[in-house]
């Protein structure tokens, strides 16, 4: 009874593994590659800064502001070595003037060149700059002509009422702070 029990559980055995699935051989994965280095671009150099004259030109915001430093004979001043801060009026600043203004400086050019040269500060005066200037006055290009600095509200407000809207635009030779009403020198 022993053997056909025995012999039972054997033929039991074979035909169970006969019917089960059989495993399927499966393929080890392919073993990943290191990424291939990517070529480094060369840095690129930032372009240099243009000048003063250069920079409002490219702007074009400054449209009569180029126009009468061509006038006065000012653009090679403007474009040398320097350092400079231009207080630049808009085109926006320039058209406040009474009408006529315009026209009528570009026909006096002596007192057209006072008028720009007392929008210049032989020197490259940073916005954190003047912040330190609050209630002095700063010599112009225009000998013997300062322009008052005092600062309200957080804003820079030169000779008690024109407003600085937009500050260091870095030039090669300086830098443009620009004002939204023009600059006119004291009357002498």
């Amino acid at each position: 009874m022993k053997k056909v029990v025995l012999t039972t559980v054997l033929v039991l055995s074979f035909l169970l593994s006969a019917c089960a699935p059989q495993a399927i051989p499966t393929m080890a994965p392919a073993p990943t590659q290191a990424p291939l280095p990517t070529a480094t671009p060369a840095p690129t150099e930032a372009p240099d800064p243009k000048d003063i004259v250069d920079t409002a030109i490219a702007d074009g915001r400054f449209t009569t502001l180029v126009t009468a430093l061509q006038a006065a004979n000012l653009v090679d001043t403007l474009k040398g070595e320097g350092p400079f801060t231009v207080f630049a009026p808009t085109d926006e600043a320039f058209s406040k003037l009474p009408e006529g203004t315009i026209e009528a400086l570009l026909a006096d050019i002596p007192q057209l060149t006072n008028i720009l040269l007392y929008h210049v500060i032989p020197a490259k005066v940073m916005a954190a700059d003047v912040l330190q200037l609050n209630g002095q006055s700063a010599d112009t290009a225009l000998e013997g002509a300062q322009i008052s600095i005092e600062i309200r509200d957080g804003n820079v407000i030169l000779n008690g009422n024109v407003m600085v809207i937009i500050t260091d635009i870095v030039c090669s030779n300086g830098v443009i702070h620009v004002i939204d009403l023009v600059l006119l020198p004291p009357a002498e």
